[in-house]
């Protein structure tokens, strides 16, 4: 594609970037689209959400997700199948992985113990875990897996990560597991278990009363991606019988949240707003990737992040 052939559309938050999209964008057009705005020439978008028509775009080529998870864009009927889809995929890894190290920490540490003490006015001193010689499973190795591994090495963990794609057994000091015996050994060996994959067709459900039975007991969940991939029905019966030891849950199957919801009160649960990656550090990595796939999409470079509709991300 050379420049000037293409008419960039950008709605949400992308409109607020119109200046450095046309920077990039060269010859190219670009419009912040209104209401009212002629869609019928728009040949690229930015910023739009799973819930845009995209029957008002008919010259439509290429959509940019500024969001990581694109599950929402791949449901039937959404996204017709001659259009390109990219996403912001690693824009938020570095607060995921320290999001889930500093649930780990908590659940390690019984941290919410400490705050309730704290309003008691309680010296409350007692003998607590730590994450040195711990063993991990992360469930998902792409971007967020595998910068939490490198904090988790740095804690003095043994990590083992579950991957969809290749067949080596090691990437470095972490071990690599594949497929359903590997997902069954993870399970047995981790007394933390993280989930950072996402949300597709092979995960939903990944994680019921079945697999979390397998796990040690003392162990704790963690899910810092996508909610649906854990059983939270189970994950709770789990948590009430004692054979988890914690869970600390920022991703859920409904968001917000209901206030009906028994995650708010289960046994040794802490719930956070799907608030991990919410920093500015992820917005500027979402927009620099955003630029650097518009530049390249004008010199008719490859685009990062192409999503794979059959491996849904």
């Amino acid at each position: 594609m050379s420049g000037g052939e293409e008419v960039i559309g950008l709605l949400g938050g992308a409109r607020s970037d119109l200046a450095a999209v046309q920077k990039a964008a060269g010859d190219s057009t670009v419009i912040a689209l209104e209401e009212h705005s002629d869609r019928s020439s728009v040949t690229a978008l930015l910023g739009a959400s799973p819930a845009e028509d995209l029957t008002r775009y008919p010259a439509m080529r290429w959509v940019h997700s500024t969001a990581a998870g694109v599950d929402g864009w791949l449901r039937p009927g959404v996204l017709p199948e001659h259009v390109i889809l990219t996403s912001a995929a690693g824009n938020g890894a570095i607060p995921l992985a320290e999001h889930a190290l500093m649930l780990m920490l908590m659940l390690s540490r019984d941290a919410p113990r400490w705050a309730r003490a704290q309003e008691r006015h309680d010296w409350e001193r007692r003998t607590h875990g730590e994450l040195a010689g711990a063993r991990l499973g992360i469930l998902g190795y792409g971007n967020s897996g595998e910068d939490l591994a490198r904090k988790a090495l740095a804690c003095h963990m043994e990590v083992t990560a579950l991957r969809r794609r290749g067949s080596a057994a090691h990437d470095g000091e972490v071990r690599i597991v594949h497929g359903d015996d590997g997902l069954r050994e993870l399970l047995r060996t981790s007394d933390m278990l993280v989930v950072t994959a996402p949300l597709t067709v092979e995960t939903a459900g990944m994680i019921g009363a079945e697999q979390i039975a397998l796990l040690p007991p003392g162990a704790c969940i963690v899910v810092i991606s996508r909610g649906g991939i854990v059983d939270e029905s189970a994950l709770v019966d789990a948590l009430r019988s004692g054979h988890l030891g914690g869970a600390g849950i920022d991703a859920h199957a409904v968001e917000p949240l209901p206030p009906d919801s028994p995650l708010w009160e289960a046994p040794n649960a802490i719930v956070t707003p799907h608030n991990a990656a919410t920093t500015a550090g992820t917005a500027a990595r979402g927009r620099a990737i955003m630029l650097e796939n518009v530049d390249r999409r004008v010199r008719g470079e490859q685009l990062h992040n192409v999503v794979d509709r059959a491996a849904g991300y």
